[in-house]
Parts: C-alpha cells; structure tokens; sequence
C-alpha cells in the first residue's frame, strides 16, 4: 500500500516498470509477476510465437508450486476507493522440463553450503536471447515484425515504454537513484565505460539487460541523433571462472562488461562508417526525459534489490 521512491507514495504498475527499466529492479519484476500471473504471462508470450520462452520464477526464493500462486491484488483511486479486484490466482498448465540444464561444477545451496555439482536449472526461467531481442523490436517497431508478435499498446504505453527503456537515472525524480551507484550507463552494457560511466550526448539506447549466476545480457537498440544512424545488437556472455555457482563471485567487473562495452564500441564503430540505402527516420525515438530536481532535498537510494 505504500512506496515511498513514487511521488504519490503509492505503488504503481507504471512504477515497476520504471524501476525494472532504469536498473532492473528486481522487486519491481515480482510485482508485476504476481499481477500478470504465470499462466497469463507463458501462455501469451506462446501465442506470440516464443515458445521456448518460459516464466516459472520470482526472484523470492519460492518452490515451484509457490510460483504458480498470485496474491489478491486491489487498484484503488485517491480516495482509497478499490476500483478493480483481482482475485488471487494459481497455474495449472504444465511446462515441459524434459530438456535437463544443469550449468557449473559446484554450487552454494539455500544454507550457503558447497554442493560439489552443478546447480540444476530446468525448471526456471528461460528467455533465449533472440526472443528478448524480438520483443524488444516489436515494441520499438511493432509494424517490423509479424502480426501476432505485435502487442497492441495505445500510443501513450508505446511513448511510456521508449522514454523509459532510454531514461538514465540521473534524470529521474521518481525513483531518486544516487547517481554514484546508479551512473547514467549503468544498465548500458554496450556503453557502459568503467572510467567514466557517462554516455556520449548524441546517442540514446533503449534497452534491457539482465544479470545471474555469472551471466550477463543486453538487448538494445542505438540511436545516434548526431550522425543520424541506428542498429539492434544483442549479446549474452558468461563469466564464472571458477565455475561455482551463487557464490556471488563472478567476473562481471573483469571480463563481462569490458568484453560487452568492446563489443558495442566495434560495433559503433562499424555503423558509424557503413554507407546505407536507406537514411533512418529517428523521430519517433526523440524523447521528452525528465530533470532531475535540484531543490530535492529527499535522500538518493544507494541499495536497490537488482
């Protein structure tokens, strides 16, 4: 009933959105896991066509029966008014788990203890890159993809979502992210430079990255408004050296993002000089973004779940 980083102090789905988008705030995923339910989530992304697209999992430490319950959830207006009711809900589709996982030589279980094996992952969360990497497209160029891939948004959620796939941190006011932690490039793996942590004034990246047990990930779309080019690039690595998992020792800082921030700049680079065919229209990608207001006196937040 309260979220203290909104400026309403209320909890929002647009909020969540916000939080998962700007740092990929890992709260912000479970609540709109529990509003979307498993079974819508997996059997809507199935009709689209990613059928090896799977969503089991919250990031709540739960069973797999757990994950397949949503709490009740209320939408209530500024009087306290609930203005719509969603009951709690439960899964009863089943998933197909035949394909074993497992990725490691050891791992730390629940208790932090050393289990010589590797950690079994077949029945989690599953999104191969070319499916992050398409619907990332279908809702930056909905009309570029097939017709059932499409998602159907009003102009205004089509507006909301570019602003904040490419919004950084320091121009947002809600969230109020401390900007040492949560620097312009942070969830920009393609730019994200880790002497600077600041991103070239001309370019404008929409995105989502995710990162777990030695993986990282980035989907995005550039936008160069300067030298007026565009490209997608998407790119998954894993880094875990030693090979055990849920440690939290990774090598994210020595290997991971140098390897993806290198990636991105040869690939600018490439783009910068390919001749074209066709000029690219990057209108529909000026955004209106935020400031961040100087006479905000509220604390920054310094430690987020992500």
């Amino acid at each position: 009933m309260y979220d203290s980083t909104s400026e309403n102090n209320y909890p929002s789905i647009a909020q969540f959105i916000r939080k998962a988008f700007l740092i990929s705030d890992n709260d912000a995923y479970n609540r709109m896991y529990q509003f979307v339910g498993q079974q819508s989530i997996n059997r809507k992304l199935h009709a689209k066509g990613y059928i090896h697209t799977r969503i089991t999992r919250q990031f709540m430490g739960y069973t797999d029966d757990e994950n397949r319950h949503t709490n009740p959830i209320n939408f209530i207006d500024k009087d306290g008014k609930v203005i719509y009711h969603q009951p709690m809900q439960y899964n009863t589709d089943s998933f197909d788990y035949s394909h074993t996982v497992k990725i490691g030589k050891a791992h730390l279980n629940s208790n932090d203890s050393l289990i010589n094996e590797p950690i079994d992952f077949t029945s989690v969360n599953n999104l191969p890159l070319e499916d992050l990497q398409q619907i990332l497209q279908s809702i930056l160029f909905p009309l570029s993809v097939p017709e059932k891939q499409r998602f159907h948004l009003a102009k205004d959620d089509y507006t909301f979502l570019k602003q904040f796939l490419s919004q950084f941190p320091s121009e947002t006011n809600y969230p109020k992210y401390d900007t040492s932690q949560y620097y312009d490039s942070y969830v920009k793996f393609f730019f994200q430079d880790s002497v600077h942590h600041s991103m070239p004034p001309n370019i404008r990246v929409f995105n989502k990255v995710g990162w777990a047990y030695g993986f990282l990930t980035d989907a995005s779309y550039i936008a160069d408004f300067k030298n007026n080019i565009e490209f997608m690039l998407a790119a998954t690595v894993y880094v875990n050296s030693d090979g055990v998992l849920n440690d939290n020792k990774y090598d994210y800082e020595t290997i991971g993002h140098p390897f993806l921030y290198q990636l991105g700049q040869t690939i600018y680079s490439y783009e910068l000089k390919r001749k074209r065919k066709y000029t690219p229209g990057l209108n529909d990608f000026i955004i209106q973004y935020e400031k961040r207001n100087p006479d905000d006196t509220r604390p920054s937040i310094k430690d987020a779940d992500n």
